[in-house]
């Protein structure tokens, strides 16, 4: 499996609340990781870059025995993010400059060809394979709500005025309980996780695009980043992206 990670601060805003990581241990488990911390609250910096250091410290210091099955998977996961949101949400009651901080979080736990993402706002996840994309998670927002109540279709809220209200984050409450989703990699398939400063500004169709050049998965993920900084710029661009493919260009 490649990979590679990109966080840019775009090009209206002045700090870089996006932070994203890929973390290997010894015994081949891998975990791509991805935050975005709250644009408009205090502090989405200290949000998200607390999310992906706890996540990463305790990935790196857990027993393998918690990934022996999909249960014990999803398990651990659930224990973690409950543990960081915690860890954040505290730490915002007693760092009265933090206070309302929060962040997105998507965490994929990979073993070998299976992944087990965790997901919490609206950043996205998407699968590509040679002739299908999948948007795999289901935004935690205001917009999305009405989708699925049927009251604006999904073509509607890709520019609603309140697309970017989400009602889900990271550190916000005090309970958090996250989505998941479980997804088998094809060989020559393609992970996305990316924040909404990229979801936002590229199509499905741009993303595939660019995924199909015949260039390094790094140059990939730097055209993803340059084509939504093309296209404005205005919020932080990040991303993981994995590939199952074997053929180097």
């Amino acid at each position: 499996m490649k990979y590679t990670v990109e966080s840019d601060i775009g090009l209206k805003r002045k700090v870089n609340e996006d932070r994203a990581a890929f973390v290997e241990r010894p015994d081949h488990f891998k975990l791509a990781i991805l935050a975005d911390g709250m644009g408009g609250h205090n502090a989405g910096d200290v949000a998200s870059d607390m999310a992906i250091k706890e996540m990463e410290y305790l990935f790196k210091n857990a027993i393998s025995k918690n990934f022996d099955t999909i249960h014990s998977k999803k398990r651990w996961m659930l224990e973690v993010v409950k543990k960081v949101n915690e860890k954040i949400y505290n730490h915002s009651l007693v760092n009265e400059e933090c206070s309302g901080m929060g962040t997105t979080l998507i965490a994929a736990l990979i073993d070998h060809e299976k992944c087990l993402i965790s997901h919490i706002g609206d950043s996205r996840v998407y699968y590509f394979t040679q002739n299908n994309v999948e948007l795999i998670t289901r935004d935690h927002s205001y917009v999305n709500i009405l989708v699925e109540n049927g009251e604006i279709s999904e073509e509607e809220a890709e520019n609603h005025p309140g697309k970017n209200m989400i009602i889900k984050s990271l550190g916000t409450e005090i309970n958090i309980d996250p989505d998941f989703y479980e997804v088998t990699l094809e060989e020559g398939s393609f992970l996305l996780i990316c924040s909404d400063g990229l979801s936002n500004k590229l199509s499905v169709d741009e993303m595939s695009a660019i995924l199909a050049l015949n260039m390094t998965i790094e140059e990939k993920g730097k055209k993803l980043v340059q084509l939504a900084n093309d296209s404005g710029g205005e919020d932080n661009i990040s991303l993981v992206l994995l590939s199952t493919s074997n053929e180097e260009v």
